[in-house]
């Protein structure tokens, strides 16, 4: 059984530096990516901080070939890249062999913009793998609020006052609308379990057909925290069960440790306090003057969820 040591062996990012913040998850989550690579692969890459910071001109950060599209079509291009490789295999143009294709797409890039495209290429069946790399809001174009931004969340676009107390939805259940199109692999995943991402995307990779992961990578510049707890911001959104770690094969929901852990004895369960009190997006819920039953609503919609997800998992 292959070890993180074995993976980290096979590391293809980087090469030529990158500009991403300190201690932005999206580069952890892409490093741990490109470990699992082990076939020819093209990455197609949406506009977001992923793209403009792993790729500023004359310089990249991948040994791989790379694409940059705009925001809302990199499902679109990667099918179109897909369908090429296949037209030029027919016609005795390059070998017969896999190429491993992935999209990345920040939140903003898959909840919203992205998603008319995204379920356009699931729909086709088209084979490659789609990793969201979410990290609450359009944070590359100013910390907007997006559909995978949390309840509550102070933003640009959903300021925290007396009167509205930061977004007032909660996060799109983008993994449900994803399984909702059938295809034969969905996960979540965080830069905090490497071997559990590192196994999922290879996982994806081996599909025939599309394969999707919802990857937690938070931001320390719009969720507000010190950089160097950045990781411990992914494993706390798992410990608190706000982003449970499972995976959809064919229909059939099996969960992943840590989250089977927790489910097997509750009292592992962070109350998401936890998670909340540690990001500045949040700190207007400790101030008196707002309503004191925001941490509450937002627990139970955490809990929700969570019991859903344990249901659906069987356990």
């Amino acid at each position: 059984m292959a070890t993180l040591k074995d993976y980290a062996k096979k590391e293809v990012m980087f090469s030529g530096g990158h500009r991403l913040c300190a201690g932005c998850a999206a580069g952890s989550m892409a490093r741990q990516v490109t470990m699992a690579f082990n076939k020819p692969t093209v990455v197609c890459n949406a506009t977001g901080c992923l793209e403009v910071a792993s790729t500023i001109y004359p310089f990249s950060a991948w040994k791989v070939p790379w694409l940059h599209v705009a925001f809302e079509n990199v499902s679109a291009v990667a099918s179109g890249v897909e369908a090429a490789f296949k037209t030029m295999r027919r016609k005795g143009m390059i070998k017969d062999e896999h190429i491993d294709i992935i999209a990345f797409g920040g939140d903003g890039g898959t909840f919203d913009i992205g998603i008319q495209s995204l379920s356009g290429a699931l729909e086709r069946g088209h084979d490659f793998l789609y990793i969201c790399y979410d990290n609450g809001a359009y944070m590359n174009t100013g910390i907007q609020r997006s559909s995978g931004t949390p309840f509550t969340a102070n933003t640009t676009t959903s300021p925290a006052g007396s009167v509205i107390p930061g977004k007032a939805q909660f996060k799109k259940p983008l993994a449900d609308i994803v399984v909702a199109h059938r295809i034969e692999f969905v996960a979540t995943a965080v830069p905090a379990e490497p071997k559990d991402l590192i196994e999922k995307v290879r996982q994806g990779l081996d599909v025939e057909g599309p394969a999707f992961i919802h990857v937690d990578a938070s931001c320390t510049r719009g969720q507000r925290f010190d950089p160097k707890f950045s990781i411990e911001a992914t494993r706390l959104a798992v410990e608190t069960c706000m982003h449970p770690l499972y995976r959809v094969v064919k229909g059939e929901y099996t969960m992943d440790r840590p989250s089977l852990r927790i489910a097997k004895d509750e009292s592992k369960k962070k109350p998401i306090d936890a998670l909340l009190k540690t990001q500045g997006r949040f700190r207007h819920l400790y101030k008196p003057e707002l309503r004191s039953d925001l941490i509450k609503q937002f627990q139970d919609g955490i809990d929700e969820r969570w019991e859903e997800i344990k249901e659906k998992c069987g356990v």
